[in-house]
């Protein structure tokens, strides 16, 4: 079957059971199951940022375990796994240095696992989120497959991803809008104000908008990702509205916009980056 027949089949079925979750995995076992995925993929490892090599390592063979434990997937040579175990056991405790890497393992994966791992490496296009408050950055890819297949990604500050099945744009636009305005605080439509890039260089972007953003509890980075650069759109939420500012092109000499919106308007503009060519959705 190729995938054009799969992501066709797939989205059939979604269409008739609609938006489903699909499993969670952390880091380490995302570097077990798919470690080339490490440099190939857009969505971050922040966990593994902050261990060193000896410690990945380490936390890789744990991973392993667990996924194992959960029955996520079945390990042919499971005496070579308890071997390496033992291994790094008696390394850490003699301080001797050595690390289980480079033991390879026969993986069997169950469906989910690797339906997850199909859909964000092959991907038409994917929308980036990025959801910055005091706690922390919070990331979601979506990855866009048809009208009716989206794989949303979302990726917590500890290495927690979730993985989603969207059946329809607004399904996926939906994770969007709660990332980027999770205190429901988007309320109305204000007058658009148009910038230049030199005006947002220089912060000269008028009294509201600076307010918005120098008293901003979330900022939210919205991008698509495509062959052709694609547009971006920063989002402002303070206690009481959230402003958006939408740069149409990178470096554009124009086509900066901001105002205040509400939420019809904040769905609207989320969905319309989410739009491929086959989708039957009229906006």
């Amino acid at each position: 079957m190729d995938l054009q027949e799969f992501r066709a089949i797939l989205g059939e079925a979604l269409a008739e059971g609609g938006s489903q979750h699909l499993l969670r995995l952390t880091d380490e076992e995302i570097a077990v199951l798919d470690p080339e995925s490490l440099e190939e993929c857009i969505a971050p490892t922040p966990r593994l940022a902050e261990l060193s090599a000896q410690e990945r390592d380490w936390s890789y063979v744990t991973a392993l375990r667990s996924l194992v434990s959960r029955e996520v997937v079945e390990v042919a040579n499971i005496d070579e796994l308890d071997a390496v175990l033992r291994r790094a056991q008696d390394a850490a405790t003699e301080d001797a240095g050595e690390t289980p890497s480079g033991v390879g393992f026969d993986l069997r994966i169950t469906p989910e696992v690797s339906l997850a791992l199909t859909l964000r490496r092959s991907a038409s296009n994917a929308l980036v989120v990025e959801q910055h408050t005091s706690g922390g950055v919070t990331h979601a890819v979506v990855y866009a497959h048809s009208a009716r297949l989206y794989l949303v990604e979302r990726v917590t500050a500890g290495g927690l991803h979730i993985f989603t099945l969207a059946s329809s744009a607004d399904d996926a636009a939906h994770v969007v809008q709660l990332l980027v305005d999770p205190f429901d605080v988007a309320d109305k439509d204000g007058q658009i104000l148009r910038l230049t890039p030199q005006q947002v260089a220089d912060n000269n972007v008028g009294r509201a908008l600076g307010e918005a953003i120098d008293s901003a509890l979330v900022v939210g980075q919205v991008v698509l990702l495509s062959d052709a650069p694609g547009p971006l759109l920063t989002t402002y939420a303070t206690d009481r509205s959230l402003w958006t500012v939408f740069v149409e092109q990178p470096n554009a000499p124009k086509g900066i916009e901001a105002r205040a919106v509400g939420k019809s308007t904040l769905k609207r503009m989320i969905r319309l980056l989410l739009t491929l060519p086959d989708d039957p959705v009229e906006l």
